[in-house]
């Protein structure tokens, strides 16, 4: 496969730029311990942890998302739900919220572009589905304020 080389730099006297500086002439596989991608670390559940403990800390993690999209999303639907979730249902909510490695798949599930993994099709990605479709017309505009 060809393509491309681009490049994005900065010149104090011209400002930014971008310019092509090659052509690959194919594509190259570039093992994970040699990637510059960030590589995160597996997650590990909480144990001991009070179901009081868990609604703030999920509460939290769904306002602090590496995306706006998904940090609007999933903060209101947290602020309208989390209370009154049971503890199978939090921990429901906890591994969705944090086991993919990629936010864009917990959008596009929630939106239902892609279709759901089995492993988190369960009554609280129908929940988040039936928020994000918002029926209502709900203005999110802003994430709900903290208690």
């Amino acid at each position: 496969m060809y393509g491309r080389i681009l490049i994005n730099a900065f010149s104090p006297r011209h400002g930014p730029r971008s310019f092509y500086v090659g052509v690959v002439n194919r594509m190259i596989d570039i093992p994970p311990e040699k990637s510059h991608e960030p590589q995160i670390p597996a997650y590990k559940s909480k144990t001991g942890e009070s179901l009081e403990i868990k609604r703030a800390r999920l509460l939290y993690q769904s306002r602090k998302r590496g995306m706006l999209e998904n940090g609007l999303l999933l903060s209101t639907f947290a602020a309208r739900h989390l209370a009154g979730m049971t503890e199978a249902q939090a921990d429901q909510y906890d591994r969705l919220i944090n086991l993919p490695s990629n936010d864009w798949d917990i959008y596009h599930w929630a939106c239902g572009t892609k279709p759901t993994p089995p492993q988190f099709d369960n009554e609280v990605m129908d929940r988040l589905k039936r928020h994000t479709r918002n029926r209502e017309r709900e203005v999110r505009l802003r994430q709900p304020d903290l208690h």
